[in-house]
């Protein structure tokens, strides 16, 4: 496979064609990250739509932009074509997997399990007071967590403290919009609280799980 260059974002680019679309296969999005972020929100990996314009979870109908908003992170609901702000906010946004599909399922465990150990060292790196996994499913192959449930991690990653939050993507029916807000709020309101003391260090083996169930990340 021909590897595609990272595609930078084009603020103000119309909706992208279906031609674009298809081009955006197998691409690469930049990362909105920066050293020392109150939380870096991590998506499973792009979606065509967002290897086409270079914006994190850009595809219409992705529900991460409201519930970033309604759960009290943004004073506003920004759009895609504004992720760069989120870093004035202390927030930030990178991915598990970095090669844009059209569905999840098109992720081998194997892509999961080196994003994963790609990602832990990201954070080692950046050390952020939070990492957000944004889907249950590739956490859990991505860090051999079998029985990984949506809230804060057990095992953190350095200094970071790890939470898993629900896909926002439009396809996941077990969250409305109102219950996927108030789990990101769940994640703010315990920063607020100071619940930010050093988590244990990971110590998973080398054995991970086998994916139970990937969510479409619809970015």
């Amino acid at each position: 496979m021909t590897e595609k260059p990272t595609r930078a974002p084009a603020p103000g680019a119309p909706k992208p064609t279906a031609e674009q679309l298809l081009a955006a296969r197998d691409s690469t999005i930049e990362d909105i990250t920066a050293p020392g972020l109150r939380v870096l929100f991590c998506g499973i990996n792009p979606g065509l739509w967002s290897g086409a314009t270079g914006r994190h979870f850009a595809r219409p109908g992705n529900r991460f932009w409201p519930a970033l908003h309604r759960s009290g992170f943004t004073p506003r609901q920004f759009r895609p074509d504004e992720q760069r702000q989120l870093l004035g906010l202390g927030l930030g946004i990178t991915n598990v997997a970095p090669r844009a599909t059209a569905k999840a399922d098109e992720l081998t465990a194997e892509e999961l399990r080196a994003g994963g150990a790609a990602l832990a060292e990201r954070v080692l790196r950046l050390r952020p007071r939070a990492l957000a996994v944004l889907g249950i499913g590739a956490y859990r192959t991505a860090f051999g967590r079998r029985t990984a449930s949506i809230g804060r991690q057990e095992q953190g990653i350095g200094d970071t403290a790890v939470w898993v939050l629900p896909n926002p993507s439009g396809l996941n029916a077990h969250y409305t919009l109102d219950a996927l807000a108030a789990e990101f709020a769940g994640l703010r309101a315990a920063l607020e609280r100071g619940d930010s003391e050093p988590p244990e260090p990971d110590r998973a083996d080398s054995e991970h799980a086998e994916p139970e169930h990937v969510e479409r990340p619809g970015t």
